[in-house]
């Protein structure tokens, strides 16, 4: 098998992987569900991907591929505070032209393996913490006057916001309507922090973790 044959393959066991955990969630996946989905053999399922953690590692960087994807190609046209809003309207589904992918149970199964696997949990917390580092930037580049530590503060407060967010709506059924109202709060947060936005006393680094 060439390096192309390999990477085509791996490439749709991942996509398999996702398939799977979307329909059925994370009890019942294992390699056999896999291949089915794959139209793949168990055995080559295994021979590409021979320990489970792997796999879920690439599932993980699969996912937030396609929001890089995503997200690339509409902030390349805006500049100035349009990125900060383009970028808070496409995590709460309100972006036009760019519907947020619903890969809700996938990250839900993503987080429950990471109580148990350092290595995505690791990776998780790494796509996270980026994807905070990016929202930091977009909220100082609207508010240049704001505090570094007060962006940081209010992009930790964003990823929290947004992925409690999508639990109550993409996994208990909550009305997606409710994506106005994650997304107004938003708003608000950003301007408390403008109109008064004094930051926490030191807690040591924002996105550290605790030894």
């Amino acid at each position: 098998m060439t390096e192309e044959e390999t990477n085509t393959t791996k490439a749709r066991i991942v996509d398999g992987t996702l398939v799977a955990l979307q329909k059925y969630g994370l009890p019942p996946i294992s390699y056999d569900v896999i291949a089915s989905e794959t139209g793949l053999s168990r055995q080559l399922v295994r021979y590409h991907f021979p320990e489970a953690d792997d796999l879920m590692v690439a599932v993980c960087d699969r996912l937030a591929g396609v929001y890089r994807q995503l997200l690339v190609t509409h902030a390349a046209r805006l500049d100035g505070p349009g990125r900060l809003e383009m970028f808070l309207d496409f995590y709460f589904d309100l972006l036009d032209g760019a519907a947020k992918p619903r890969d809700d149970r996938a990250y839900d199964a993503m987080m429950s393996l990471s109580a148990s696997s350092g290595t995505v949990r690791d990776n998780l917390r790494g796509q996270y913490t980026l994807l905070g580092q990016v929202i930091a930037h977009e909220i100082n580049a609207a508010h240049p006057k704001m505090p570094a530590r007060a962006t940081e503060e209010l992009a930790y407060l964003f990823v929290c916001l947004m992925y409690g967010h999508w639990k109550m709506v993409g996994s208990l059924g909550i009305s997606e309507a409710h994506n106005k109202v994650s997304r107004a709060a938003m708003d608000r947060l950003i301007r408390s922090y403008v109109d008064a936005g004094t930051p926490l006393a030191d807690i040591g680094r924002i996105w550290g973790i605790d030894t």
